[in-house]
């Protein structure tokens, strides 16, 4: 190439008429000489490169469009989760919760006891710790995604003894497919927005709709219209739970979703059959709802989650299961719906660079036939304070406390009070 470039220049200084042209001609010739020469270095330029890169040189992995990840043939894979170590000090009015029971690594409000000895423990735990490994590649125009999450929360297979060996749950595992969902996902009766941040692995589950479960989901725009699994959960006659199982029919959810300058707000409607197929005894009954929730920007920086709903027969979908779907008439055998109603409002304010006061408030109510038994929930409540820092990039530290009551249809009531540290690093 270099050769080439000083036979060009040779043969343009020889072109007929060079010595007789003037002075105009000769300054245009030597710009269009030295605008030949600029390119052809330039070329130059990059052939040397390509000689010089090292014969072991192997090019990077592709990034996915978030700008992590990696590709495999021509799926963009992506891993990531977080470690989060907590320590939890929980002080109870009336009764203890059992070592084994996942309502010592975070709040379940139908757990708090009622009419016992008080207890105090202190728990470290990592269960909280997540994974999560998503693949997706486009098809006809069409975006495939598959996903898969876990962590090792309510494990029964570790202890505390030697080696705290807690065996990994499935908490989302999903393809979609376009407009379409099928899998283990977040209900569509939720909005997961609205979840309040927290030090814990979760708060304010009183008044919060909160489920994950298979369903099969189609979204148009802002509308989403799913068939979830359905399982009734029934008080029988001495109050105590039965996980019936024997539903025939999915449950449906309808929501629209609007979101805007002000943040985002979900409209939730679901009918559910609710059934009961055990020995000697086959009954049903309808259940339905409404939720509202959402997260609204407050200011520059703060925002307002909140979450709204009521209805009978919602059960497992609110308050995580602190009042059940039905109950069963000691006197007909019929199955009953169970009303509730109740919601949570939290307020997130950052201060300083990294770092975020929050607090709130969630209640449930449950309206229970006239038969119900003294000893079943008839209302929880709970408020809760976190402060968040972020020490580093991507890791947290917090410190939260939370205190929480619940009461039975007999007027008794049982507390409980939990300060939570944490230290939260995702990648």
């Amino acid at each position: 190439m270099k050769t080439g470039l000083k036979a060009l220049l040779v043969t343009a200084a020889m072109l007929p008429g060079t010595a007789m042209a003037n002075d105009e001609e000769l300054k245009a010739r030597v710009a269009a000489l030295e605008s030949m020469v600029a390119e052809l270095k330039a070329e130059l330029a990059k052939q040397d490169d390509v000689v010089r890169l090292p014969a072991n040189y192997v090019p990077e992995p592709s990034k996915t469009e978030k700008g992590d990840g990696f590709t495999v043939g021509d799926t963009q894979v992506r891993v990531g989760g977080f470690i989060d170590v907590d320590a939890h000090v929980t002080s109870l009015s009336d009764g203890t919760i059992g070592s084994s029971s996942i309502a010592r690594d975070f709040y379940i409000p139908g757990a708090t006891p009622i009419g016992g000895e008080d207890q105090s423990t202190t728990d470290f735990t990592a269960e909280a710790s997540r994974l999560f490994i998503e693949g997706k590649r486009e098809v006809n125009g069409e975006t495939v995604k598959g996903y898969v999450e876990m962590d090792f929360l309510g494990s029964l297979q570790g202890d505390g003894r030697v080696s705290n060996s807690y065996s990994p749950r499935l908490r989302r595992a999903f393809v979609s497919f376009g407009n379409w969902l099928a899998g283990q996902e977040w209900s569509t009766f939720q909005n997961t927005s609205a979840i309040p941040e927290s030090a814990s692995f979760l708060i304010l589950s009183d008044g919060m709709v909160f489920v994950r479960q298979p369903q099969v989901r189609y979204t148009n725009g802002n509308w989403q219209i799913a068939l979830e699994n359905g399982d009734t959960t029934i008080t029988d006659t001495t109050g105590a739970r039965i996980e019936a199982d024997s539903n025939l029919v999915p449950d449906l959810v309808v929501r629209y979703n609007h979101t805007g300058d002000f943040g985002n707000v979900s409209v939730a409607g679901i009918a559910r059959q609710l059934r009961a197929d055990l020995p000697g005894l086959e009954e049903e009954d309808f259940g339905y709802g409404l939720s509202v929730s959402g997260r609204l920007k407050a200011g520059a920086r703060d925002d307002i989650r909140f979450n709204l709903f009521g209805g009978e027969g919602l059960g497992r979908y609110v308050g995580l299961n602190a009042v059940n779907g039905a109950a069963l008439d000691p006197m007909t055998g019929d199955l009953e719906a169970i009303a509730s109603y109740g919601g949570l409002v939290a307020w997130r304010h950052p201060f300083g660079e990294t770092a975020r006061l929050n607090i709130g408030y969630s209640g449930l109510w449950a309206d229970n036939p006239d038969f119900a038994v003294a000893s079943i929930t008839k209302s929880v409540q709970s408020v809760y304070g976190a402060v968040l820092w972020d020490v580093a990039d991507r890791t947290t530290v917090g410190a939260e406390l939370m205190l929480g009551t619940r009461e039975n249809e007999a007027g008794d009531d049982g507390t409980i009070s939990r300060l939570t540290l944490s230290t939260k690093y995702a990648f």
